[in-house]
This record gives structure tokens, sequence and C-alpha cells, in this order.
């Protein structure tokens, strides 16, 4: 029996495997968790069921059709429209984005089956799966027993073997694996070694697609045609890619494999678990949190991380006080206009839409403010309601049960921060996510806790003179609890403890360092957080006058993050147009008779909004009231005009003016490198010389000014095109891929790297060691190795001896000669002045972001050297 389990469970893993792979290929070359992943799977099996049943095709070519060419053009459009734009975006917005996407996707599809009079999809029904229909069974004899299997259950274990070698051999042996390994490894390298980055994401999202396809095809006729079955399915994929660390695809695979035999063995040996509800099909969410807490603890980045997000320019800072409040109190006196004035049915609406925000604000506190993604607000909301209609049917006054709902949701917070402390980012919004839906599937599960179907009765807070049973006093009683929460906030970000949260959150080393308890601070912002959307879900308990377990679903917070993200996450403002909108919108839609699926679909148009936007909605509108302030008023400094340079120049930058964000560093940059010669850069620390050197390689974005490769504009030039058209940088640093071995680092730049081998045997005694083990010298040596065998028409090298024995240097300055020898255009930027004056043909010096001075080497002297060094005149 055991027997059969394994391999039944081996099927079940097998899909898993495929999910986690496609999960973790993405990931890994783009940065971007994408929580779509399972609604990808969904729309490529809706498309494989109406080719099969609408279009009458066969059920292989069909198969064929939605894996082969539908998921992965799907990737490659939301690539194109989505996540190419994320991949530079914080990971709060990634993450709200794919959200969105998991809404919308599904929506899109069932709305084009409605709008085209195909077959609807039955989500109850099981359609048929790629093999024979019905399936054959068979015994599979195993010594004195058989294992009864099916053709579906072969076919799916089959194409998934299939999968997983042809994805291993592609990522190791072909050309357009070793391109996108490197993009993983070191993105702005890759592009400074002529890989097109963009392009290598493109094809990562169609590969992660169409995997994401095989898996919805192949577990069609398990799950049938229910897009929450998909996104179910995605979190167990999700434990399988944890497992590998999101990284390692075998490592993902295995996993996926072993936990669908450790799900069927825990349901078949496990009667005992039967007493406790719903444990056995928690299996996989279990196995995800143990394995995000246990494999992430030595991760170098801690929680809250999520801080990456820098918070936006205050655009109406030059605003005066009123002028900045004065669109907020119009609005609420357009509301409370509205509740004395509207009829009852639609103020019940905004009352409704009110709840929503006050369960939104604590997204403002654990996100806005803390810098962390939590999805367990909803499970928080409903421990909260629930534990209040238990200890008001228990006898407890309805005021000492509120106190004690909001209490427990607190307390549960506690609980959730306390083993997730260690974790941030992405993991820490994965470890909040399965702690819900733990909560859901075994804690809100017990009878006794939330009264079976039933749920318990919750009455209407009273006043003496009115209750909220009228929806008007329901609004004012919400608006009032809402301006109490914003002012707590508001006082918190002003507070002692407002400035360790944000000083946690910038820089949690650093904030320990200084004497502030980053465990203590977190916690408290996840027990604040808690009571806040506690307190929410009992005011939601109370409109409605009861509570149950499924009222509020832990995927509830998953769609309720996006909403608030998307009109500004970190303003009080952002959660009251959230609830606000999260209501009206589908109510307007229900009335004007539009079909549900359109809302969807608007909500996740929003996340391609996020893409340019990640601040929201309201930063966005704010931005735009600055920009048209500020229209007319800007000025540029004037460049001077470029000076004569060397005739015959290889390479040449005039007048470029660049820098990072609002910071300029170039300001008016001319340099000229001739076929076969040697030009230092030299100057004080912070002249711009590495900058220089960024910009020139097309590293940097240039604003002003022009880059010329023999005669040519080259300024618009992406990084990977210089690279490709002869201009190589040798960053700071070591530029080498140090997750790749030798041959892999050499096999980038080079179709044979034999060559190498001959001129440097060194590196031939280690090949196929990684980059990252060899020493500082072996490293810059693997870095310049290249050149010797294809010389490129310009090399950059920035600090080419930086750490480096001086035998090293010897033969790294070595290889600069030789170069120059066979025509290549050098620019050194090097602090030891010394060996690079004795191989430099001319020198020029850099001071505050312009080249004050070029010349020969012979007219180099002490007193250039020490004002160039001292940065004086």
């Amino acid at each position: 029996m055991i027997l059969g389990y394994v391999l039944s469970g081996l099927v079940t893993g097998a899909v898993f495997a495929i999910m986690g792979s496609g999960l973790t290929l993405s990931y890994a070359a783009t940065g971007v968790f994408n929580f779509a992943h399972g609604a990808v799977g969904f729309l490529s099996a809706l498309v494989f069921y109406e080719l099969n049943l609408a279009a009458g095709l066969p059920a292989w070519s069909s198969a064929l059709v939605s894996v082969v060419l539908f998921a992965p053009a799907l990737g490659y459009v939301l690539h194109k429209a989505m996540f190419s734009g994320l991949a530079q975006a914080g990971e709060t917005a990634q993450i709200v984005a794919t959200i969105g996407l998991t809404i919308a996707l599904p929506a899109l599809g069932l709305l084009v089956v409605d709008l085209a009079g195909l077959p609807s999809a039955d989500a109850t029904s099981l359609p048929r799966g790629v093999g024979p229909h019905p399936a054959v069974p068979f015994d599979v004899p195993f010594g004195m027993q058989s294992v009864h299997l099916n053709s579906d259950q072969l076919i799916t274990f089959g194409f998934s073997v299939v999968a997983a070698a042809g994805l291993w051999a592609f990522m190791r042996r072909s050309p357009y694996g070793l391109r996108m390994r490197a993009s993983v490894d070191r993105r702005r390298l890759a592009t400074l070694r002529g890989i097109d980055a963009d392009a290598t994401s493109a094809l990562a999202w169609m590969l992660g697609s169409g995997l994401a396809g095989l898996a919805g095809v192949l577990a069609v006729s398990v799950l049938g045609l229910d897009a929450t079955a998909y996104t179910v399915l995605l979190f167990a994929s999700a434990t399988a890619a944890v497992f590998g660390r999101l990284r390692s695809i075998p490592w993902t695979f295995a996993a996926g494999l072993a936990l669908g035999v450790v799900q069927n063995l825990v349901a078949g040996y496990t009667d005992f678990l039967e007493e406790v509800t719903g444990l056995r099909t928690a299996v996989p969410v279990i196995l995800l949190f143990a394995g995000l807490v246990l494999l992430n603890r030595s991760r170098a980045r801690v929680a809250g991380s999520v801080a990456e997000d820098a918070p936006p320019p205050d655009h109406l800072a030059g605003l005066p006080a009123w002028r900045r409040r004065s669109p907020w109190v119009l609005g609420l006196v357009v509301l409370v206009v509205f509740t004395f004035v509207a009829s009852e049915y639609y103020v019940g609406v905004a009352a409704q839409g009110l709840v929503l925000a006050l369960i939104f604000c604590s997204f403002v506190v654990v996100t806005g403010i803390g810098g962390m993604v939590n999805l367990a607000q909803a499970a928080f909301a409903s421990m909260a309601a629930l534990t209040c209609g238990w200890a008001f049917s228990s006898g407890l006054p309805f005021f000492v049960a509120i106190l004690l709902g909001v209490a427990a949701a607190s307390a549960v917070g506690v609980l959730v921060a306390l083993p997730a402390l260690r974790l941030g980012g992405r993991v820490l919004t994965l470890a909040t996510l399965a702690m819900a839906l733990l909560a859901d599937q075994v804690l809100f599960q017990v009878d006794a806790f939330s009264n079976g179907t039933i749920g318990w009765p919750v009455p209407a807070l009273g006043f003496g003179f009115a209750d909220t049973s009228d929806a008007r006093v329901r609004v004012v009683v919400l608006l009032v609890l809402i301006g109490l929460v914003g002012l707590l906030v508001k006082n918190l970000e002003k507070s002692a403890s407002g400035r360790a949260i944000l000083a946690v959150r910038s820089a949690s080393a650093a904030a320990t360092t200084s004497g502030l308890s980053a465990p203590r601070t977190k916690i408290m912002l996840f027990a604040l957080a808690s009571a806040i959307a506690g307190l929410g879900g009992v005011l939601f308990a109370v409109s409605k006058g009861s509570i149950t377990a499924t009222d509020l679903p832990a995927f509830s917070g998953f769609v309720w993050l996006a909403v608030v993200v998307l009109q500004g996450v970190r303003r009080i403002g952002g959660a009251v147009l959230g609830g606000l909108v999260a209501v009206v919108v589908p109510e307007l839609l229900a009335t004007w008779d539009v079909s549900a699926h359109v809302g969807a679909i608007l909500f996740g148009a929003g996340g391609m909004i996020l893409a340019k936007h990640p601040d929201g909605v309201l930063t966005q509108l704010a931005e735009l009231r600055h920009r048209r302030r500020a229209s007319g008023a800007a000025s540029s400094e004037p460049v001077p005009a470029p000076p004569e340079q060397a005739d015959g120049a290889l390479f040449r930058l005039e007048g470029v003016v660049a820098g990072y964000a609002d910071c300029t560093v170039l300001r008016g940059v001319d340099l000229a490198v001739n076929p076969g010669e040697v030009v230092a850069l030299l100057g004080a620390n912070g002249a711009g010389k590495s900058t220089t050197c960024a910009a020139a390689a097309g590293d940097l974005p240039v604003t002003g000014g022009r880059i010329l490769l023999d005669g040519q504009d080259v300024t618009a030039w992406p990084a990977h095109r210089r690279a490709r058209a002869g201009i190589l940088l040798a960053p700071e640093g070591r530029g080498v891929f140090p997750g790749l071995t030798v041959e892999e680092n050499l096999r980038t730049w080079l179709p044979d790297p034999g060559p190498v081998y001959e001129r440097l045997p060194q590196l031939a005694e280690r090949r196929h060691v990684l980059a990252g083990a060899l020493s500082g010298g072996e490293q810059q040596l693997l870095t310049l190795a290249p050149a010797l065998v294809r010389p490129p028409r310009v090399l950059i090298a920035d600090e080419p001896s930086l750490g480096l024995a001086p035998m090293v240097v010897r033969q790294v300055f070595d290889v600069f000669a030789e170069l120059r020898e066979r025509g290549v255009a050098l620019l050194l930027v090097e602090e030891k002045a010394s060996e690079v004056l004795a191989i430099a043909d001319r020198v020029a010096f850099m001071r505050l972001g312009r080249v004050t001075w070029t010349g020969p080497r012979s007219e180099v002297d002490s007193d250039l050297l020490t004002a160039a060094y001292l940065g004086v005149r």
C-alpha cells in the first residue's frame, strides 16, 4: 500500500515540480516573484479546454498550442507590458502587481469566453486530460502487490521528467541558458559583457510561463477550471521553490516530487489527525512556513528589508498646510453630506467601504511605515471578530468582548511576527500568507471557536440615543475611528518610536549598533497593525450582524494589500480611498449590469500602473501637480564648448553630463582616446572617475553631451550594444560571475576559451572551479583574459589593481601593454599613479566632475599629481 501512495504522490508532486521550476526560473532570472504563476496555468488550461471542446482539435494538439505557443506568448506580452518595469521597482510594488494579475488574468479569459459565445468553463466539473478519455487504468506489479495507475498519471509524470531534463540541458548546455545564468548572477556585469539582459528576462518569462502552462494543462483533469484551485496550486508549488532556495531548479524539482509523496503519505497514514480539522490538507502550508523559517536563517538581509522601496519625494512640501489638507477636507464634507442625503442602501455601501478602510489602515502601519509586507491581515480581522462573537455568546459584556477580540488579534500578530523576525521581503510575504492559510484551514475550522457554519451573532453598538443598526450612525462611528487611527499614525511617525522604526527599516544593522532593538520594533508594529485590523474585523461583524469562519477568508488579505498599494500604502488617505474603491466599484458595475470580470480586469490593470508608478495613485497625482507648477521653471547649467581633442580619436566623450537621480556628477566631461594609446584618468576620490567609466560604457545614462565611437554617436546605445561594438568595461572590483565556473565566465565573451588556457595556464587548471572561489588576482586575470583572445576596440578599466599583490599588478599591466601594441584604445582609472604612469601615453586629471588638464605623460610632474590627488588647483 505504501508503494501506491508513493507512486500516486509522485504524480501529484510532478505538477508541483513543474510549476515550482517555472516559478524558480522566472524569479532567479528577473528578481520578480510571480504570484500570478498559477493564473498563467489556469489561462493555459482554459485555452486547452476551449480548443479541444469548441474548436474540436485533438487533445494532444490543443495541449501543444496551449503550452508551446500560447503560454510563452503570454509570458512575453506580460514581460513587455509589466515585468520589465517591475524589475526596477520595489518589492511591494512587485508583489502587488503580480497579485493584480492573479485576479485579472482568469477574469480576462472568462470574459473572452463569454463574449465569444464559447462553451462556458464549469469550475465544478473535471474536463478531460491530455491522454485518452476516459483515462485507461492499468496495474503495475511490484512483488506481491500491484499499484493502480491510469494513463493521465503516467503522462503527467512522463512530461515532468522530460521537462526537467530539457530545462536542465537548456540552462547548462546552451548559450541562451549561459546568458540567463550570467544575468541572474550579476545582471549589470552581464550587460557590460554584451548580454541583452532585457531579452534574457523575456526568455525567462516565456520559459517560466511555458512551464506554468504545462502544469496547468496536466492538472486540468484533477483541478478542473477553478481559478482559485490554481492559486492554491501556486502556493503548494512555492513550497518546492522555497526548498530550492528560489535558485536551484534541480532542487526545486526534487522538492516538488517529495512534497507530493509526503502529502499522500500524511493523508493515508495519519488517521489520528482527523480529530484536528483541516490539518492533513494543510501539509504544504506547514512545510512552506517551515522551509521559509529554517532555510532563510542565514540571510544577510533581515526582516523589514522591503524598505528598499525608497520613500517618494514629498511633492506637496512647498504648499501651505491648508492647500495640502483641502482636498481631504472637501472629500470628508462630501461624504458627510452624502451620508445624510442619500438613501439607506447607498449609505450602507459607503459604510461597508469604510469598514474595509479601517482594516486597510493596518497596512499603512506595517507596510507603509514598517516596510514589511504582511498578507495575514484578513486572518487577524477574522480572529478578532470570531473571538468577539464567541466571548459575547459566552455571556461577557459586548464592550469587553470587543476588547478581547482586538487583544486576541494583536496577540496572534505577535505570534506571527516572532518566527518571521529574520525574514524579509518576499520571504516574509510568503510566511505571513502561510500563517493566514494555516489559520483558515485549521484554527477557524474548530467548531468550538467558530460555531461551525452558523457562526456567532454580533449585536449593534448602542449609544443610548442611536445604534449602529442605522447605516448613518455606522458611517459616523467609522469616520471617527479612522480619524483616531490617522492621528495615531501621524504621532507615531513624529515620535521617537517612529524614528526608530524608520531607522530599523532603512538600515537594521546600523540601527542595532545605535542601541535600537530591531526585533522589538518589528513586534510592536505587527501588534499595532494586528490590533487595527482586529478592530476593523469587529466592526465588520457588527455591520453584518454575525460572523462566520468564511466571511473573511485568508485570500482576502491577498487582494486587500493590492487595493491599498494601488492607492498609496504610505498614507491613511490611500487606505480610505482603497476601502471605498473596493466596495463602490463592484457595486457600480453591478448597477450598470457590467460583467464582474471587468472589475477584476481593471484591478489587474492597476498592476501595470505600479510598474511605472510604484508609490500608487495619490503620489502620482501629487507628482503631476508638482510638474504643472514647475513647468517652465527648470533651468539647466550651460555646458562649456568641448575643447579640441587629438585628431584621429577612436573614442571620444564630448561635454558629457551624467549623475544619479537628482545629483549631477559629471558636468561636461571632454576626453579622447586614440587607437593604440593608453590614457590615464587621475584625480581625487569623488572627482567622478568611476562615473565617467560607467557613462562611457553605457552603464549610466547620459543627460547631456555625446559619446562617439570612431565618429559614430553611440550615446543612446545601451551597454550591451556598446559591448558588442567593442567597448569593454572592466568594472571596479572584479568583473567575474562568481556563480559560474571559470570556463563559463570565458564563454560569455568567447566561443572557444582554449586560447586563454594556452596563455594563462593557471586558469586552465581551475577551469571547472566557480569564479567566486578564485583569489583576487586570478579573478582579475579572468576579467581581462578574454580581451587577449578577442581584443576590444576600447578597453575601460576602473581601478584594475585594487586589492592585488604587486606581482599580480605587474601581470595586469603587462596585459594592458600587450593590448596597446595590438591597437586597443585604453582608458585606465587607477589610484596607484606610479604603475599607470609607467605605461600611459597621455594623462587626464579630473576635479569636481570635469577634466581640468590633459597632456602627454612627459609633462606630468609632482606638482600636477599633488594638485590632482589633493583636489586643489
